[in-house]
């Protein structure tokens, strides 16, 4: 069978590198009851200092703000995030890490380091590197504002 085709296509081979990627970091994140997606929504929520709303997390994550609701529900009864009440909107709640949260997502960080090393173990530091700054810009665009 001839691969050429399939190996010659960025959009197969982006899929099979993230579900590698992705199966690596969920067993290594499992020790800490988290999946790439909770775990995502963790560093976000720990990151954000006065918190983040629920929105904000969805557009930050590109998912369905449904999906995060649900995120954020698993995080809150698991005492990993809470939500409090936004100064400047009632209606709005903002996603804050906790301190349980922040404990566990520094433990998750260095499980998750782990598996993306075991996994691009392949490709030199400059490599990864500009591999990162390539999908960046892919996932980002040009947009500063969503790089953070």
């Amino acid at each position: 069978m001839d691969s050429t085709s399939l190996t010659d296509d960025v959009g197969y081979l982006l899929s099979r590198a993230s579900g590698s990627l992705v199966r690596a970091t969920n067993a290594a994140l499992t020790v800490h009851g988290l999946r790439v997606r909770s775990y995502s929504a963790l560093l976000l929520a720990c990151d954000s200092g006065d918190g983040m709303s629920q929105r904000d997390l969805a557009e930050a994550l590109g998912l369905d703000p449904s999906q995060v609701v649900l995120l954020v529900d698993e995080l809150t009864e698991a005492g990993l995030v809470e939500r409090r009440p936004s100064e400047s909107d009632r209606r709005t709640k903002l996603v804050c890490g906790t301190a349980a949260g922040r404990a566990v997502r520094g433990r998750a960080e260095r499980s998750v380091a782990e598996a993306h090393r075991g996994q691009l173990e392949q490709l030199s530091a400059e490599e990864q590197d500009l591999l990162r700054g390539l999908l960046g810009r892919l996932v980002l665009g040009g947009d500063p504002a969503l790089r953070g």
